[in-house]
């Protein structure tokens, strides 16, 4: 059994966050649902789409954004060089005997603060996947690479990953959870 439920609403997928149907889960639909998504929209799967052949996967409430500083300068509004948001996320599943497959995408964008440079940077972004208990079961951690440029302030990402974790019998994939985050804990963020 394979499922899939999209939380771009709006985009390039679809008009409404509750259970969009789509085919695949890709790099360029939630690149191109970032980059039309309103500045302060923010969309993920909400507990409406709980869906009894695929876990749930929602945006970190207080992981959603990260701001990075200056060295010695965090929490100066001024010494601001990057933020980052994720906006969007998208989720895949295949339920297999004792396990699921969950293929899970998420992007968003950053833009320049006041010290900001072109170039590089390595957004830091943790996911978590909770049983029906809320026990944590799998912890992954991924960087996402994002181009700046002086010329353009406000850059958009994407990324898509697979995570595989046993269900035991007599749960169902619903049950579980995936929370995707950025890792504050990274060098220079506050």
């Amino acid at each position: 059994m394979s499922s899939l439920t999209s939380g771009l609403s709006g985009g390039m997928i679809g008009g409404s966050s509750e259970g969009t149907q789509v085919s695949k889960v890709s790099e360029d639909q939630l690149l191109d649902a970032a980059i039309s998504s309103e500045p302060n929209a923010t969309s993920s799967t909400t507990p409406s789409d709980v869906d009894g052949g695929c876990p749930r996967l929602r945006i970190a409430p207080h992981d959603s954004y990260i701001t990075f500083y200056q060295a010695g300068h965090v929490g100066d509004a001024m010494a601001v060089t990057q933020r980052g948001e994720i906006t969007k996320t998208a989720r895949e599943c295949q339920v297999e005997p004792g396990r699921v497959v969950v293929k899970y995408g998420f992007s968003g964008r950053v833009l320049l603060g006041p010290k900001g440079q072109a170039g590089a940077l390595s957004l830091p972004v943790a996911v978590v996947v909770n049983d029906s208990k809320r026990a944590r079961i799998a912890t992954e951690r991924v960087k996402v690479d994002v181009n700046m440029g002086m010329d353009k302030p406000i850059s958009y990402f994407s990324a898509v990953h697979t995570v595989t974790f046993p269900i035991p019998e007599g749960s169902r994939p619903g049950e579980f959870e995936l929370i995707v985050g950025f890792d504050s804990r990274a060098d220079g963020a506050g």
